[in-house]
């Protein structure tokens, strides 16, 4: 009977080594299962081993990580793990299929740290840019309570959904904007390009021109010759906003400006909602401790508005206050979100309400992502005939006075 060398962890967390007989590796594991060991590497002795085919080098893609290469990484890590596949071998195998180059070598030196006796939560820890803390305690969880398959199932569901929420907003955002965007270019290739030309007529005609002839003659002049004034306005505002954004009064301005924005305040605000309550509940569902997961969510909840009103909830939480009462008092959620949240609490069901909220919001941010993508087409057609129009009819108003006077010459029937 072939004998098998193992390393593994005990419930307690303590690393294990040695050797048993088994038929194949598959019964190694699952009699290492059966003693409370969770086996990080499992290889046979010297001879009948079954040798790795050499990796075929492959281009990967560039980049940062992104949800969902995280997503994928999830998925898949559950799947094998709860085909009895230990640890190593599933990263060693996640580390060679990899398309995102920078997670494929986090995952490589993720296997040489649990290989060399790390727990996998403690090598996820040395990749914060790429694991964040939600990630990493849901891990953490998994592999105190032995259901790190399940639990990683979970997390690949969250990524998946919390992605699906990110490309709706982003759509959302970056269909108008392309379209303004083109709109500035051809009012600035109007100013530039063809009001210069009726310039040079109406200075031939001579006369007093109409007012909104003049503004718009003032702008193309500002823009061909102090063009640089603008530019320089526009990359001051913006990075005297960037770097104020990363100072903490700065950050919470910003935050607090874009909940009260018109038309996108209140998708940038459900879909924080969304991210708020579905991460909290796939947290306590997991096992974690409701401080600990309250200060994960407000680390992760991308607004430091909310942040703050989840930290006071922690805090009311460790006072021995109920939950809600912090969420009132911040005026960010609203009255149906905060009820839910109560109902929630007092029954023992807050996991059951936090799913509930987050599947509403999510379908809320569709139905409004939809609404405003039929609503923001005209609104920005409209804004672009304006502008073009307006530049369009100064520069024939002056022709059609001049048309004007000529009509009423002496002489003239």
């Amino acid at each position: 009977m072939p004998t098998f060398t193992y390393a593994a962890r005990t419930e307690a967390g303590e690393t294990q080594s040695g050797t048993l007989e088994a038929n194949d590796q598959g019964t190694a594991v699952r009699l290492l299962r059966e003693r409370g060991l969770v086996p990080t590497s499992i290889a046979q002795s010297a001879g009948g081993g079954v040798s790795k085919a050499p990796a075929k080098k492959r281009k990967g893609k560039g980049g940062a990580c992104k949800l969902d290469d995280l997503c994928v990484m999830a998925q898949q890590m559950s799947v094998m793990i709860r085909a009895g596949l230990p640890l190593i071998e599933v990263l060693d195998i996640l580390g060679d299929q990899t398309e995102r180059i920078v997670l494929a070598n986090a995952i490589r030196q993720i296997e040489k740290d649990v290989s060399a006796g790390a727990s996998f939560t403690e090598a996820l820890q040395k990749h914060p840019a790429i694991f964040n803390q939600f990630f990493i305690s849901m891990v953490k969880a998994g592999e105190a309570s032995g259901m790190l398959d399940a639990i990683l199932d979970q997390v690949a569901t969250y990524l998946e959904r919390m992605a699906s929420l990110q490309r709706k907003i982003k759509s959302a955002i970056m269909y108008p904007a392309t379209v303004s965007c083109v709109a500035i270019g051809i009012t600035i290739f109007l100013l530039v390009k063809v009001v210069p030309v009726f310039e040079v007529i109406f200075a031939s005609l001579g006369g007093d021109l109409p007012g909104p002839t003049k503004f718009t003659l003032a702008c193309s002049k500002f823009i061909q010759s102090r063009w640089y004034i603008l530019l320089g306005v526009v990359m001051g505002v913006y990075f005297f906003l960037k770097y104020w954004g990363k100072t903490k009064s700065g950050r919470f301005a910003i935050d607090k400006f874009v909940l009260t924005m018109p038309i996108f305040g209140p998708l940038i605000l459900k879909s924080s909602i969304a991210k708020f309550t579905r991460t909290f509940g796939t947290l306590i569902r997991s096992g974690v401790n409701i401080l600990y997961a309250l200060e994960i969510v407000a680390k992760t909840s991308g607004n430091s508005v909310i942040e703050a009103a989840v930290m006071r909830t922690r805090t009311s939480i460790q006072q021995g206050d109920s939950i809600t009462k912090p969420l009132i008092e911040s005026g960010v959620f609203p009255p149906m979100v905060t009820r839910m949240i109560e109902v929630g609490e007092r029954t023992g069901a807050l996991e059951t309400m936090l799913t509930k909220i987050a599947d509403f919001y999510e379908d809320q941010v569709n139905a409004m992502v939809a609404g405003l993508t039929s609503l923001i087409e005209p609104l920005l057609i409209v804004f672009l005939g304006v502008v073009v129009g307006f530049i369009v009819i100064s520069m024939f108003m002056p022709m059609f006075k001049m048309i004007e006077l000529v009509s009423k010459k002496p002489g003239k029937k």
